[in-house]
């Protein structure tokens, strides 16, 4: 019988971590919530547009309300970086996973799975972010 088992483990970092810690946070959560932002702006458009079809202000609505797109939010990752400079100082597959979190969540708003994805906040007493181990960046 093969038996798994688990480990868990208390990390004690140091000011120079916790700060880096904390920014990679803020960051994840800034990034998560600039494109929960968008994507609520597009939906409203699409909203405002179906109900003026629906008024007979319009013939039809044009206006494309696409889906949460990961690809192009992911690339628009670098566009961000180049107007909020604290974006570079963090790790960024961590902001990229935020993205790849906001994908998840839309997706399974639009099949009707969840409720509509809603703004992180700084107060909420459990704070996180994902990031992923690429040529050795993470170090215990």
């Amino acid at each position: 019988m093969l038996a798994k088992k688990a480990y868990k483990f208390r990390l004690y970092p140091n000011k120079k971590q916790m700060e880096l810690i904390n920014k990679t946070i803020g960051c994840s959560r800034f990034v998560y919530n600039y494109f929960v932002g968008k994507q609520k702006s597009k939906d409203a458009y699409w909203h405002i547009a179906n109900e003026m079809v629906q008024n007979g202000q319009l013939t039809e609505n044009n206006w494309k309300g696409e889906f949460f797109n990961k690809n192009q939010s992911i690339k628009a990752v670098r566009e961000l970086k180049k107007h909020y400079s604290f974006l570079k100082e963090v790790d960024s597959i961590a902001l990229q996973k935020s993205v790849e979190i906001v994908n998840d969540s839309y997706t399974r708003y639009y099949k009707k799975q969840n409720g509509e994805p809603r703004f992180k906040s700084k107060k909420n007493p459990v704070q996180s972010y994902t990031t992923k181990w690429v040529n050795g960046n993470i170090a215990v």
